[in-house]
């Protein structure tokens, strides 16, 4: 028997009907479904519990969403070192790998334990005020260091392990893991970065110095930032789900998180995901003969 927590689409929709189908057939199978009180949707047979009690109340978590309810899902269950299956109901789906048809098959797998887990590097991003307790919170994919609604210049000041990187001038500074480094990093010019790194991005958002150039560094280096100049409006957010004011004085330091998400894999591999969700260009059936005559694949 397993119990396997759902973490739902924020519009509840699709979500809603493909759970109405889930939930009879695990009970059928002799496992436990647990929802959350803040989903509102309790199919007959379910457990409910509060969200932050869902890491520790279950075996197995199931995404029924996108990219976003993957990183809401991330906070939830990665201290407790519980797997998600992430079954795609959003757009991109980078992280949430498998087709709602699929998703019966998919979970069956996953209890079977015939699915491949993979672990994915989490941030902890340490903000501090002067005057205050420490506020900790953890990111899949980034943190980021921004102006907020005015259209100006930020100066932050970058440090590794104590080492002054530099004084970027620029709209925001976007601290990413290697899952982050294809969203908000990507599309700020930042290095797309593999799955299994180890490894942290620096990227620069429109730099006023055409120099200032996207920086990876280790998993195991310690970054700080802070202002350079007294800028009113900066906001730090983290994974796009939290945010808070940062002044002159504040200081955000940032570090891998000692638990990682863990998922169950696809088949598909990193690069079949940027051919078919990014449109990189397949290869041609010429150019994959001659891989093959090679030994390649």
């Amino acid at each position: 028997m397993h119990r396997v927590g759902f973490i739902l689409k924020p519009d509840k929709s699709e979500a809603g009907v493909l759970l109405e189908e889930l939930v009879p057939w695990l009970l059928a199978q002799g496992h436990v479904p647990v929802v959350t009180a803040e989903d509102q949707i309790s199919p007959a047979g379910c457990q409910i519990v509060p969200e932050d009690e869902l890491g520790a109340a279950i075996d197995v978590a199931v995404v029924l969403g996108g990219d976003g309810t993957m990183l809401r899902a991330a906070r939830l269950v990665s201290d407790h070192g519980r797997p998600v299956l992430g079954i795609n109901l959003g757009q991109l789906g980078f992280l949430v790998g498998f087709a709602p048809a699929n998703a019966k098959q998919a979970l069956a797998d996953a209890l079977a334990g015939a699915l491949t887990q993979t672990r994915r590097m989490r941030l902890a991003v340490t903000f501090r005020r002067a005057g205050a307790e420490p506020v900790i919170r953890y990111a899949l994919n980034d943190a980021v260091l921004h102006q907020g609604a005015m259209a100006r210049l930020v100066e932050i000041e970058a440090f590794v392990d104590g080492e002054f990187v530099a004084s970027y001038r620029a709209d925001g500074l976007i601290v990413a893991t290697p899952t982050g480094s294809t969203a908000y990093n990507m599309a700020a010019g930042g290095p797309i970065v593999l799955p299994g790194q180890a490894a942290m991005t620096l990227t620069p958002i429109c730099a006023h110095a055409l120099t200032n150039r996207p920086l990876v560094i280790a998993a195991s280096n310690t970054i700080c930032l802070q202002l350079g100049a007294d800028v009113r409006g900066v906001l730090l957010t983290v994974d796009a789900q939290w945010g808070h004011s940062f002044l002159v004085d504040d200081v955000v330091e940032i570090t891998a998180a000692a638990s990682p998400l863990v998922m169950f894999a696809s088949k598909q591999s990193f690069f079949d995901v940027m051919r078919d969700k990014l449109h990189w260009g397949a290869r041609s059936d010429k150019g994959a003969h001659k891989a093959a005559r090679r030994g390649g694949t």
